[in-house]
């Protein structure tokens, strides 16, 4: 009779076991972002994104959710992409971008009616929209085509003739993106419309590019933007400064003049003072962004984080004009902190485990953020700002996906490196864990590299945990969140000690007595690519390796990628023919005669960021010396391999296929 009995409990807990993350849960799970909070905190509208796996499509549809979270209902539905809510001042009206016309254009829609309309018909797709303080106006970004450098005259086709498509001419120094492709002649302006319709009119005005956060005047007068306005601004490394263009006459005043960024400028309730994000020019790869406040005629400028040795991002006012409040990364973890401008006292506001994204502030100091936690996607939250005090969800998008599926549990690993210097990273176990049995590892490197991991929710890891495998993320030195000492100290020597600090962290994931170190695999794109080809040329501990869309020859990397002027220049504080040795130096490419690690390169065909040639070298030099190796070339994807689910998918079943040949 016990027998039965554990027979049954046995089949009770097979039959009750939930499966681990797998790739189709990325058709499955929703995104929230953007939320905008109403001035009362009783409603906040946002993104919600959603997938369509029959014509391999994302779609994004706006959303309302009332503050206490039980009223939740769309404000927009259908296969588009509705985005950027933003409320009227007086909170009657919502203006929006959407593709629903069949290109995107700006939409106000009333909110007591929900009737709407398009405002827009602009040829160039605006974006980064913002209403003037009385409601009547609304400022947006859009491209006004330029005519080209060089164009010659060429002698005219007969009629009916049919000639071959004409040459494209490329005239600047930076003449391609990644995300955009070829960037044809023109500039980004800023225009504001009326909110009712009508005839735009150009606000900016030059042959400069005015990209980013914009805000108008507290009067409605002027409006405030970063942009470069000197001469050859493409070459300049320093970034722009902050200006502010007359809405009336497009007259031009420059309000910062210091050599370094200045960007994001934000006015005070009243106009009287202006926030903004920069730092002082250090000619360095990394330096840490402060916020800054001055009259709104540039003057009397002053520092508030001066003492905090962190990146800060995304100021906001508090209605009252007497606080800002804004998010900081810190070993892991995104908080929402304060600054009083009078008396420059910097505080955390939020504090646990967790990264809040972006956040709007509504009169009583309630802020509706996007907050996610090493175990829930993200979600719709309130939280106070003006103490320390619980967090509140409002959304809860993904709940009953995650409830049919278990997670991998997920903690913390400290340890010193070679020089003594503290390293965070997480890691993920395998659903159902055994501490006894010994499990194949991965490596999963970040890229940037000036980026950070940390303690938000990990998909792709979490699947790559339910494959059977531990998983470890880390933030060596190089990246953000550990102040800029930190993040600066592999400028011009990148990858260097970076990959001394990972080879560490395996030395130290071994040591538990549950990883078998004769099945380590590594995988990383971007920088983490990068890094991923550079530990192949430098151990043969791994049994597997992929690397994601990575840079392998700085050489060539100058001068193919839409980036390569600012990689040579400032990070590596030369060019290829002025200091060949030290693009040699930090190459993985001319480390090929140690490579052994069966490898996998993967990348999409139309990177622009780390150019598809760079793969195609790394891949050559393994063949070449008959190392395994397989290079999966994504089609009319651009870095990072995320324009379509299908393709991330199969990224992500590529990589697992190659590991699991070599590690189980």
């Amino acid at each position: 009779m016990k027998r039965f009995l554990a027979f049954f409990s046995l089949l009770g807990a097979l039959f009750g076991a939930k499966p681990g993350l797998d790739t189709n849960t990325i058709w499955d799970i929703r995104s929230v972002s953007d939320p905008q909070i109403t001035k009362d905190a009783k409603s906040v509208i946002y993104v919600l994104g959603w997938s369509d796996k029959m014509t391999d499509q994302r779609w994004t549809n706006l959303w309302i959710v009332s503050g206490d979270g039980k009223d939740e209902r769309p404000l927009t539905t259908g296969a588009y992409k509705d985005s950027s809510p933003r409320l009227s001042p007086d909170g009657t009206r919502l203006a929006y971008l959407s593709n629903r016309s069949g290109k995107t254009q700006i939409h106000v829609r009333w909110l007591d009616s929900s009737q709407e309309a398009q405002i827009t018909e602009s040829q160039q797709a605006p974006s980064n929209i913002v209403w003037s303080p009385d409601g009547k106006w609304i400022g947006y970004e859009a491209r006004v085509p330029g005519k080209p450098d060089w164009n010659p005259k060429m002698p005219e086709k007969p009629a009916g003739a049919k000639w071959a498509d004409p040459p494209i001419i490329v005239t600047k120094l930076r003449w391609r993106e990644n995300g955009v492709g070829l960037i044809r002649p023109g500039y980004s302006q800023i225009f504001a419309i009326p909110a009712t319709g009508g005839t735009p009119k150009q606000v900016s005005s030059g042959d400069y590019n005015h990209n980013g956060t914009f805000a108008w005047s507290g009067d409605g007068k002027w409006i405030y933007a970063s942009t470069n306005r000197i001469p050859d601004a493409e070459y300049s490394l320093e970034g722009g400064d902050i200006y502010a263009y007359s809405v009336d006459d497009g007259s031009v005043k420059q309000l910062t003049t210091r050599k370094g960024p200045d960007s994001d400028p934000v006015p005070s309730p009243g106009g009287k003072k202006i926030a903004y994000i920069g730092h002082d020019w250090k000619f360095q790869s990394y330096t840490v962004n402060h916020l800054y406040v001055m009259d709104a005629d540039g003057k009397n400028t002053k520092n508030l984080t001066a003492s905090l040795d962190r990146d800060v991002r995304g100021p906001h006012w508090s209605w009252d004009g007497k606080t800002l409040y804004f998010l900081v990364d810190d070993r892991g973890n995104t908080q929402l902190y304060s600054a009083d401008p009078e008396s420059g006292e910097v505080k955390a506001v939020t504090s646990g485990v967790q990264q809040l994204g972006e956040f709007s502030l509504a009169n009583n100091l309630m802020a509706a953020t996007v907050r996610t936690t090493p175990t829930e996607p993200g979600d719709i939250t309130m939280v106070p700002v003006y103490k320390q005090g619980p967090a509140m969800k409002l959304t809860h998008v993904n709940d009953s996906l995650m409830s049919q599926y278990q997670l991998g549990s997920v903690e913390e690993l400290t340890y010193d490196s070679f020089d003594g210097k503290n390293m965070q990273g997480w890691i993920i176990k395998p659903p159902n864990f055994d501490s006894s049995k010994k499990y194949p590892f991965i490596l999963d490197i970040h890229g940037g590299p000036h980026a950070m991991y940390g303690v938000g929710f990990q998909h792709e890891l979490q699947i790559q945990a339910a494959r059977g495998y531990v998983v470890l993320y880390l933030n060596p030195r190089g990246s953000t969140g550990y102040g800029e000492e930190f993040g600066n100290i592999i400028h011009t020597k990148y990858p260097g000690d970076d990959f001394t600090d990972l080879m560490k962290g395996v030395d130290q994931m071994i040591t538990k007595g549950y990883i078998d170190p004769k099945k380590l695999c590594v995988t990383g794109g971007s920088g983490g690519g990068l890094l991923t080809a550079w530990i192949i040329g430098h151990t043969d501990r791994f049994a597997a390796a992929v690397s994601q869309y990575p840079v392998t020859n700085w050489i060539t990397q100058a001068g193919t990628a839409d980036g390569g002027y600012v990689h040579s220049a400032l990070w590596l504080k030369a060019f290829p023919w002025e200091q060949p040795q030290q693009f040699l130096e930090h190459s993985p490419i001319y480390y090929a005669k140690n490579f052994k690690t069966p490898t996998m390169v993967i990348t999409g065909e139309a990177d622009l960021r780390t150019p598809i040639a760079e793969s195609e070298e790394l891949y050559f030099a393994l063949k070449a010396q008959k190392v395994p190796a397989v290079l999966v070339r994504v089609p009319d994807e651009f870095h990072g391999i995320r324009g379509r689910n299908s393709h991330y998918i199969e990224k992500i079943e590529h990589i697992m296929a190659w590991m699991d040949r070599y590690s189980k």
